[in-house]
């Protein structure tokens, strides 16, 4: 179960150095207490509003190209096989703000506040489900990996809402920091969105724990072995270093006798698709957490997706701080890149179960020269091989042998997609659990009165 959060900045947990430890267990035991916070999405205690919503903005001018992070993936030749119909995509956020693009929006609770989950006042989940399956306009270049997809938004998760009258002795589990959301509330977020029909869920939050220590984690273990037990593709951000939050200590090295730090539920594999960032270059991005528990990469860097303002009806790329507009890099924004083509594979391919399709996107994967490793697992996502490729019987995880391509449309050819920064929107916080050091991180920095950047696990 999980116990009380609060503000990194507030309580930090050293990370000791790294011990071999070893994949963590499924205990079924645990699954009975998110099976029963699933049904009725609820605060687990009264909660208010105590910081101010995100503030989005655009940069410049709408793009009249794709941004780079989808220019690499060649996404119109494989919509030419699959544009992710008849999927529900659940993501598992800060809720997603109704917007003209997301049409096929699905209400699906809300764990911070008394709303049906279609609000996003930290401005992130938006992002995300933009990212996923957001629709083509005229008025720019922007589309969702999955544009045909449906969207089930979950609030579990919000950095601008606490629990109500703080003060005074607080009793263990209680949830306490300048957010609200925990491991917990995760687990039945899980349960329900397997319970409501999707077919991919979407995690871009992560538990970050040192190595060896109680990663209290056990609930929400038993819910992602459940949903995968019911053919839901659960994808989940791997997570950011950041050296002033929980997830401080980069994993070196490879295997797990080199874990420093465990990150949740991205550990859970082989029932989680956990996914590492790469700069617009390919290389391993500096943030993101490694593990032998990455499956996959993709660009989380220059982010552009939907905005989440009330009323909002266009895209964002940075978001208002006191700073000025900051930018966001990370993991969370490379996770939906996956969840997308998920759902392509699932809607091209729907007699495979969750298994074969994550082992489709793994073995189509652009591997690195070294072959895998912890920093991004097989390589960089391939939506067009993992939706043309003729592969052998064998997982990978029985030694199958390299994947054959088949002949796929000619693309022509595009804007070079070389290396470069733009703004995007964000920032990073992570919340710790008090006595066991748990951080459950979304790629939003928010402290109270503000909005810092990096926005990520």
């Amino acid at each position: 179960m999980a116990g009380a959060v609060a503000v990194v900045g507030l309580v930090g947990v050293p990370a000791p150095p790294a011990s071999a430890i070893s994949p963590p267990a499924i205990d079924p035991g645990a699954l009975g207490i998110a099976q029963a916070l699933s049904g009725r999405p609820a605060p687990l205690e009264p909660t208010q509003q105590a910081d101010q919503c995100a503030e989005p903005q655009l940069t410049g001018s709408p793009p009249n190209e794709p941004p780079i992070s989808q220019r690499v993936l060649e996404l119109p030749a494989a919509w030419q096989f699959s544009r992710g119909a008849g999927q529900k995509v659940a993501v598992i956020d800060t809720g997603v703000q109704r917007h003209p693009r997301l049409a096929a929006l699905q209400p699906g609770g809300d764990y911070v506040s008394d709303t049906d989950g279609t609000v996003d006042c930290d401005g992130h989940g938006t992002l995300v489900a933009g990212i996923i399956a957001a629709q083509p306009s005229p008025a720019d270049a922007f589309t969702g990996v999955a544009p045909d997809a449906e969207i089930l938004s979950i609030r579990q998760l919000s950095l601008a809402y606490e629990k109500k009258d703080r003060g005074g002795d607080r009793p263990p589990g209680t949830i306490r920091a300048d957010g609200y959301g925990s491991v917990l509330t995760l687990a039945a977020a899980v349960v329900r969105a397997a319970d409501l029909g999707a077919t991919v869920i979407n995690i871009s939050e992560v538990a970050c724990s040192p190595a060896g220590s109680d990663t209290a984690d056990s609930a929400l273990g038993a819910a992602v072995k459940y949903a995968y037990d019911h053919n839901v593709v659960v994808v989940a951000a791997a997570g950011n270093v950041e050296s002033n939050g929980p997830c401080q200590k980069q994993n070196e090295g490879s295997g797990w006798g080199a874990v420093n730090t465990v990150a949740s539920p991205a550990w859970f594999s082989p029932y989680v698709l956990a996914v590492g960032s790469v700069d617009a270059d390919g290389k391993p991005s500096d943030l993101s957490l490694h593990g032998p528990w990455v499956a996959v990469a993709a660009i989380g860097r220059n982010i552009v997706s939907l905005d989440s303002k009330g009323g909002g009806v266009g895209l964002v790329n940075g978001v208002q701080t006191d700073e000025g507009i900051r930018p966001v890099d990370g993991t969370s924004f490379a996770a939906p890149y996956v969840a997308g083509l998920a759902a392509l594979v699932r809607s091209r391919f729907p007699n495979l179960d969750a298994r074969q399709v994550m082992d489709r996107i793994i073995r189509t994967a652009q591997a690195p020269g070294t072959g895998h490793d912890d920093a991004i697992g097989a390589g960089l996502i391939d939506p067009l091989a993992a939706l043309t490729a003729q592969l052998p019987e064998k997982s990978v995880s029985e030694g199958a042998d390299v994947d054959r391509a088949i002949a796929a449309p000619v693309i022509p050819p595009g804007p070079d997609p070389r290396p470069r920064r733009i703004a995007v929107i964000g920032s990073l916080t992570c919340l710790t659990a008090l006595a066991i050091g748990v951080a459950v991180a979304i790629p939003y920095r928010r402290r109270r009165r503000e909005i810092d950047a990096e926005y990520d696990p």
